[in-house]
């Protein structure tokens, strides 16, 4: 299976995301939240306007300018230093018909109140409104002012424009605004390092490239005919391939997965403490034999685990045996040719000197004699491959200076399993070699082969004039 090539990294893709996100949550944010702030901004400035004008329809200088009690021009006075404190934008006071006792232009006392909203307040209702005035649209606070006899005697009217409340309301959205932005690029910041640590997690690898990494790791571990298993620090299996289950699963464990391998394996649980590998090391698995090789697992210098691959001995003792007898064809072939070289160099000579009645009389002897050791050993052997290893043999014996002579009464019938022809070849190989090495030394250098074939049961015996076994190796060559 081919993975697409991502157009967008992993880096890419992580910080499009965040921005998207963040992106949508300030949206949403002008959607639900700028319009309450703007109302609560709003309403702050309300609440504002209409403590100012409480304090000043409070105030004794007002209360006494407009009872006649005192000179009316200290509301004048009064009203611009309580502006220029609280910063609103004027403070109008006026008696029961309107007219002005204070205003930021001092051209303007003395004259009706404009705006046409100040009828509830002199009707002693305080309240809020929106009305366009000398100075213009303005938002304005109005409370009446009460004598100490509870009389009404005017109001006052404390304004701020509308757009020094939209400019306010502007600002508080652009601080919420700047919040957010800010917020923002603390989230591609954030998003451009965790997408970095996550690439250095991953050593720099793409999602892709990992499933693909991935796929042919268990591709190869699955297609491997050693069994494969891996087990964490504390020697639980945590990976296991097909062969390792099927080698356990003769053993009766079904799932391995999660075991603890000191269980059924302790020295490989060694190998964690020790930190040391086992090559090449023998263990039995209630009584399967497995040749195994296993290695600690370092991470920054630490054992984080073990990995061990491991095959039956049994099925290496086999391939091995397979490699001997080949091992034994090649063997045989090659003292084949060469004894063939050395006639060829000897008929060679015979030609160069002219010696034709030699040369004929050395072809005969050849012939006669390789036509008796094939004719005796065809007749006796019907499988072609064992003829012609024999044969070999018997040119790798006059190799070394020994004799080898396949007995008379020697027979053996053509097999119906080809396999066995393999195995005959590496067993009668490797006994004509041991003899043959012994009789090198021995003064009777004949080695003679047998093949007794009785009812399906076939007997070989190998005989030379060497030392023979030594006692010692008596008791143990059947171990």
């Amino acid at each position: 299976m081919k993975f697409p090539k991502p157009r967008l990294t992993l880096e890419k893709t992580i910080l499009l995301l965040i921005f998207l996100v963040v992106a949508l949550s300030l949206m949403v944010t002008d959607i639900l939240i700028s319009r309450e702030v703007a109302n609560t901004t709003e309403a702050g400035i309300e609440d504002r306007a209409v403590n100012i004008s409480r304090i000043v329809a409070h105030s004794p200088v007002v209360i006494e300018g407009l009872s006649g009690k005192r000179d009316e021009k200290e509301i004048q006075t009064y009203a611009n230093e309580i502006t220029n404190l609280t910063h609103v934008r004027y403070i109008v006071v006026f008696d029961m018909n309107g007219i002005r006792k204070s205003h930021p232009d001092s051209s303007e006392l003395g004259k009706h109140f404009v705006g046409g909203d100040e009828g509830p307040a002199l009707q002693g209702h305080e309240h809020i409104s929106t009305a366009q005035g000398t100075l213009g649209m303005s938002l304005r606070a109005f409370t009446p002012v009460f004598d100490s006899n509870g009389k009404q005697v005017g109001a006052v009217a404390v304004g701020i424009l509308l757009d020094t409340v939209q400019e306010t309301v502007d600002q508080s959205r652009s601080r919420t605004y700047l919040g957010m932005g800010f917020g923002l690029l603390i989230g591609i910041i954030g998003a451009m390092l965790l997408a970095k640590k996550i690439k250095n997690i991953m050593f720099g690898l793409e999602p892709a490239e990992i499933a693909r990494l991935l796929q042919e790791r268990n591709a190869m571990l699955e297609s491997t005919r050693e069994g494969i298993l891996a087990a964490d620090s504390e020697g639980k299996v945590t990976l296991a391939n097909a062969e390792a289950l099927r080698l356990f699963k003769q053993v009766g464990v079904t799932d391995i997965i999660g075991i603890n391998i000191e269980e059924y394996v302790p020295e490989m649980r060694a190998v964690l403490t020790t930190g040391k590998p086992e090559l090449d090391f023998e263990y039995n698995l209630r009584g399967v034999t497995l040749l195994s090789n296993t290695v600690p697992i370092k991470v920054n210098d630490k054992i984080v685990g073990i990995i061990s691959t491991f095959r039956d001995k049994t099925e290496i003792k086999i391939l091995a045996e397979e490699l001997s007898g080949v091992k034994v064809y090649a063997e045989a072939l090659r003292a084949q040719t060469h004894e063939f070289m050395n006639k060829l160099h000897v008929i060679l000579g015979l030609a160069h000197v002219k010696n034709y009645d030699q040369l004929a009389a050395y072809i005969s002897q050849i012939a006669n004699r390789y036509q008796i050791e094939v004719g005796s050993i065809a007749r006796n052997i019907k499988d072609p491959v064992l003829v012609g290893f024999i044969l070999g043999k018997l040119s790798y014996a006059r190799e070394m200076g020994c004799e080898l002579e396949l007995e008379e009464e020697s027979y053996l019938p053509q097999p119906k399993d080809p396999e066995i022809v393999h195995d005959l070849v590496a067993i009668i190989g490797n006994l004509v070699d041991n003899a043959l090495e012994a009789a090198t030394n021995a003064e009777n250098k004949q080695v003679k082969l047998n093949l007794d074939y009785d009812e399906g049961e076939l007997l070989i015996e190998v005989s030379d004039h060497g030392i023979g076994i030594s006692e010692e190796i008596k008791e143990q060559m059947f171990t």
